[in-house]
Order: structure tokens, then sequence, then C-alpha cells
């Protein structure tokens, strides 16, 4: 069946053999470095696709909130962290959790692990975040008050295990020299381990950014790295040097809804809703939310002449089309957009069509159909 039949509105499609390619890449890298593999799932946020990856000797995986947490769990993974600072409010919901599957938490300061201390009724595990320069959360590096004082309250709780410290190097995103943001994280992990591993002798120690596990050559005696963009990749990603296009494994497939070929431009059903609104910066100085790509039976080609997304509201994108586009696409035909921001843009939109037209879960669990 060819899949373009089945859309009529918005609808992200994943192309299975790129985003398999993806996660085989990253698996064979860390393999190559000796690292364990527990990639962040904020971006697929999907038990499908979490099966492909198991395929790949991945057994472990990380979330961005305890909803899903909540979503992945019971699904065949040894063990979910919730990388993000706990919120306490929701020690209720992670005792349900942890009932029934291994989880860990993220801990950034001595008020949640002394709430967990007093109120965890289950096994949980925890990692401490460590600020190694990127300014945006965790226990600074050389606060080590702060970190013995963390360890000793989790040390009254019989429910509570200190797993390792984690980084963020989220800098890379922003910053050109990402050997260099990679050289001070293992040196901050570095000195951490050797400080904490007489008396925490299996602690470990974990990355987790795509730009820097992408590029980088040397990840010293760091155990674990957990990036999650490298799923699906995106245009942001290709501009940092993460990927090429061809990487890119989704695509917002959307409806033309006018063209106006004096002006070349060519507007379609999709925008903030479906997108969301990250964008690029072109040399012009004109906005990129998203570059097209032309939908073919069984996938989608990148053409020669270039043609982008210069501007969306909260259903509209207007597209800034080449003569070549122009010359092949009508009203009521389909086109595909590479996203900005793939995490955003697939969480948005809530659940993916395969290439095959097969529907591919998503934890928003929305299908943009009638």
């Amino acid at each position: 069946m060819d899949y373009r039949t089945q859309i009529t509105s918005p609808t992200l499609l994943i192309d299975e053999k790129i985003c398999r390619a993806n996660i085989q890449k990253m698996a064979e890298k860390a393999e190559l470095h000796q690292l364990e593999l527990i990639p962040h799932w904020k971006t697929a946020q999907s038990k499908k696709i979490g099966e492909w990856a198991r395929e790949y000797g991945i057994r472990k995986i990380t979330a961005s909130s305890i909803r899903q947490a909540a979503y992945l769990s019971n699904s065949g993974w040894e063990l979910i962290h919730i990388a993000f600072p706990f919120n306490i409010r929701e020690i209720p919901l992670l005792n349900k959790l942890a009932k029934t599957q291994p989880i860990s938490v993220q801990i950034v300061n001595t008020a949640t692990i002394q709430e967990l201390a007093n109120k965890l009724t289950s096994p949980v595990g925890f990692m401490i975040e460590i600020d190694a320069g990127y300014g945006r959360t965790g226990v600074h590096m050389s606060d080590f008050s702060k970190i013995d004082e963390i360890l000793k309250i989790a040390a009254t709780s019989e429910h509570l295990s200190f797993f390792g410290f984690y980084i963020h190097p989220g800098h890379t995103y922003y910053k050109p020299d990402k050997e260099l943001i990679y050289q001070e994280t293992r040196q901050a992990l570095a000195m951490l381990k050797t400080k904490y591993e007489s008396k925490h002798p299996n602690l470990v120690t974990r990355i987790g950014d795509t730009p820097g596990c992408s590029v980088a050559t040397d990840f010293g005696d760091i155990d674990q790295m957990g990036p999650g963009n490298f799923v699906f990749y995106d245009l942001m990603q290709v501009e940092l040097g993460s990927c090429k296009k061809s990487d890119i494994a989704v695509a917002l497939a959307i409806p033309v809804v006018d063209i106006v070929p004096e002006r070349n431009e060519i507007l379609v059903h999709g925008g903030g809703v479906h997108l969301a609104k990250d964008h690029l910066i072109e040399a012009d100085g004109k906005k990129n939310f998203g570059e097209i790509v032309i939908l073919k039976e069984g996938g989608w080609e990148i053409p020669e002449s270039r043609s982008f997304v210069k501007s969306i509201s909260q259903e509209h994108g207007l597209i800034q089309a080449s003569e070549d586009l122009l010359n092949q696409v009508q009203i009521g035909d389909l086109i595909g957009i590479l996203p900005v921001h793939s995490c955003m843009t697939a969480d948005a939109m809530g659940a993916y069509l395969s290439l095959t037209g097969e529907w591919i879960d998503h934890a928003e669990e929305k299908k943009f159909k009638v």
C-alpha cells in the first residue's frame, strides 16, 4: 500500500531503515569506546521504536518525565532513568511505578533527596546531575559539600540506591568546540569518580547530548552515553555537524492548499501546531522552519534545488519555493518537511506513519486523522 493514500492532513512520517541505521551506528560507536548506550527517549517516545532499539543490544532507557516513564514502563526495559530534576509532588506515582519497573531519578538538591528518603515505599535508584559548564541545572562540579549531604541523606533510606553522576553538556548545541567541552566534561566526571568510588565502587558516569556523542572521539573513562535526538536527527543537527540530511528519519507530510507562482510561494496546511516553531536563520536573515523533500512511494528524496518553510502560523506554512518545486506540485499534492527540531515535531504530532502504512505509537497518543 502507498502510505500517501492514508494522508489527508499533516502527518509525521518515519523511515524505519534510516531510524534503525542511526540506532545501529550509535550502538556501534558506544561499543567501540566501551560505553553503555542508554538512549534518551524524549525524541522517539515510542514503545515500537524501543523494540527496534533492543535489537541492537540496548537494554536501558532514559525518559524526560515521570509521565513518559509510566508510558514506557513494563515494556521490556531493565531500567528507566528520569533525566530531569525530580519533582517531589510525583513521589506517589514514583512509588507506584517502582513496584513493577526498575527506575531511577535525577537529584540536584538536598530537599528532594530528603523527601524521597522520607516517603519512598519501593526501591529507586538515583544519579546526581552535575553542572560542568552548561549552567542550566545540576550541582556544581566543585560543590562537594552538597554532594556529600545528598549521599548522607540517601544513606538513611533503605529504598534509595546511588548509581552515579550525570552530565548533560548542552552547550555543545551552541558552542563550536565540542571536543573542548567534552574534555571539560571528562575531567569533571573523572574527578568525581576518583573522589567517590572508594565509598561507592559501583558508581557510573554518564553524558547525554547528541552533538557531542555524534562527533566526539575521546570519552576517557566515562561509563555510559545517553544521546536522544540521534534516533531521528534533524536540520539543527545537520547544521551542528552531527549528521547529514540523508540521516534524518522523520518528515512531516503536508497538503498543498495554494500556489502563488509570481511570488515563488506555496501555502501548505502545516504550521506551529505541527512543526513547533524552532527555526534556523538563512544567510540573508530569513527564518527557516524546515526544508522540503519530495514524497515518493516508499519514502522521500532530497531535491537538488532547495525550498524551505519561511514562515508559519498556527495551521499555515508558507514555503519559499524553487522553480523546480513550483513546476512539479499542484494544489492537493503532498510534500514533506524535514524538521528543524525533530523532538518538538514528534511531540506535537504524537504519532508516526511508517512508509509501509503502519501507525506507530507515541507517548502523546495523538493521530492527526479524522
